[in-house]
């Protein structure tokens, strides 16, 4: 079974869409919708904004579903000068660019788990490269791979997502991603996150993030498509 969690319910809209003989189960007030899409079995659900919303989602979906693979989709505000509105990222891995215990030694972005202590979570090479692939498919899109950050902040002062960017070497961020990648990476569940990005890092501010939202969502709906017919 694929699973999805998504940050927009337009996303949640376009996978419900192609589903056939569908059924969902709304479990913590979080809406699972299933169904098989060219013959294959689908979950997905709309997780809410935020880390905490997207941990829980996610932990819920395993628990009751048992995905193969979940993948994390939705928009994301570039962190480059070369990644421009509309273009796509894919995770070659993650990070909570928030986390910060840097007073008690850690060092910027680790977490601490009862039995290790992490900075990156990996996503699952095999199902970053479908993810990557079924992009390349796309007509007018630019698709880039690499670290994608998350954290509890919308940030659009420029100065902010620079100090992101140089400190984790980051090429989006957004704000569940990482926090999806985590609960995967504690149950062994692969994972990977496709962002497309709806506001620009040199400039952007919360309307643009309005304005081409739809857009940048709509873009992340074909390729999830895509993925699903070639996984």
């Amino acid at each position: 079974m694929l699973g999805f969690i998504c940050a927009l319910s337009i996303e949640v809209e376009g996978i419900v869409g192609m589903m056939e003989n569908k059924s969902e189960q709304t479990v913590a007030k979080i809406t699972y919708h299933q169904g098989e899409i060219g013959g294959k079995k689908v979950v997905c659900c709309e997780c809410g904004i935020g880390k905490v919303n997207a941990a829980m989602s996610t932990q819920l979906m395993i628990d009751l579903y048992h995905p193969d693979v979940i993948i994390n989709s939705g928009i994301a505000g570039s962190l480059s000068g070369d990644i421009r509105i509309g273009d796509i990222v894919v995770s070659d891995d993650c990070v909570q660019h928030d986390m910060d215990g840097t007073e008690m030694g850690d060092l910027p972005g680790e977490v601490q788990f009862n039995d290790e202590k992490r900075i990156y979570f990996p996503a699952d090479k095999r199902t970053a490269d479908s993810l990557y692939e079924a992009c390349l498919t796309l007509p007018d899109i630019h698709v880039f791979r690499g670290r994608i950050a998350s954290g509890d902040i919308f940030i659009s002062a420029h100065d902010r997502r620079q100090t992101v960017a140089d400190t984790f070497n980051a090429l989006a961020c957004e704000m569940e991603g990482a926090a999806v990648g985590t609960v995967c990476f504690r149950n062994g569940v692969p994972f990977a996150i496709l962002r497309s990005i709806s506001d620009d890092f040199n400039n952007n501010d919360y309307m643009d993030f309005m304005q081409f939202r739809e857009l940048a969502a709509k873009r992340s709906i074909k390729a999830i498509a895509e993925f699903i017919t070639t996984y």
